[in-house]
């Protein structure tokens, strides 16, 4: 089975499905065959998204849930299961980034970015494991990030939850492998998604902002979906220089690299800017 058949009929729910990454895995897994159930805490939102693939319309569900909410994410997971007899593939996608000094973030700041980033991930996958267990079957795929697995400077705050999420997701994809389950651990680096004109609470603020170099949000889908068919553990997106770049991280070489971002970083700081 090729890495498009493999989705036909499949059950997915895809968190953070309004806009960016989540918006466009829900277009590309439509356009590959699955029911996809678009998750968002916006009823207005996930209406909104819904009608740009309205093309689809008799394979989407909307899932208003909050992922911050244990028991909204507990109970929009079961009800799925329930409606729908099964779930295939849950995508746990939500998030927010955050750069900055760090000195600058409040405990508030860290509770905010850890509620969206890592408990969401977690209560996903408290409540979807089971079903699957259940089931014989499943596959998660939980975004991290390259700075999952890269820890770059000013980002203290993403890192902590998005190594959170990488090592999170790597143990159990070992741990359950042989109850039939499978995990994906998602590294994008700059993905033009609306991301970067979000501060820690979600909220949009000022124009949007993407970096020269960021990959097209249509391609990184393509990629994921075809990587998660092939049952690849951690997908980098794009591959390249971020793989080679990860390697070389682990290697020790990446050492000045790093060194002189920071450097660069601090200085956009302390002029009153803010690195992209």
């Amino acid at each position: 089975m090729d890495n498009i058949a493999y989705y036909s009929e499949k059950v997915a729910i895809v968190t953070g499905a309004n806009s960016g990454i989540g918006f466009a895995l829900s277009e590309e897994l439509l356009k590959r065959g699955a029911v996809v159930y678009m998750a968002g805490r916006s009823p207005d939102k996930l209406k909104e998204a819904s009608d740009k693939l309205s093309s689809y319309k008799d394979r989407i569900h909307l899932l208003v849930m909050n992922v911050t909410d244990q028991q909204q994410v507990q109970k929009g997971i079961e009800n799925t299961a329930a409606e729908a007899g099964r779930i295939d593939l849950l995508f746990n996608n939500a998030g927010v980034g955050a750069t900055l000094p760090y000195e600058q973030a409040t405990l508030k700041d860290w509770k905010a970015i850890i509620d969206t980033n890592l408990w969401s991930v977690i209560y996903g996958v408290h409540a979807a494991v089971p079903i699957m267990l259940k089931q014989g079957s499943g596959h998660i795929i939980n975004t991290s990030s390259i700075a999952g697995i890269i820890p770059f400077p000013f980002q203290a705050l993403y890192s902590l939850t998005k190594f959170g999420v990488t090592g999170y997701t790597e143990s159990l994809k070992y741990e359950l492998m042989d109850k039939g389950l499978f995990f994906s651990t998602v590294c994008p680096a700059n993905i033009a998604t609306p991301i970067f004109n979000k501060s820690i609470d979600g909220k949009s603020h000022g124009d949007l902002r993407v970096p020269d170099d960021a990959y097209p949000v249509d391609k990184a889908a393509v990629l994921i979906l075809d990587r998660v068919s092939e049952k690849k553990g951690i997908i980098i997106v794009p591959e390249e220089p971020f793989t080679g770049m990860w390697k070389n991280y682990v290697s020790g070489e990446l050492d000045d690299v790093l060194t002189q971002m920071t450097r660069d970083r601090r200085a956009a700081f302390e002029k009153g800017g803010m690195y992209f």
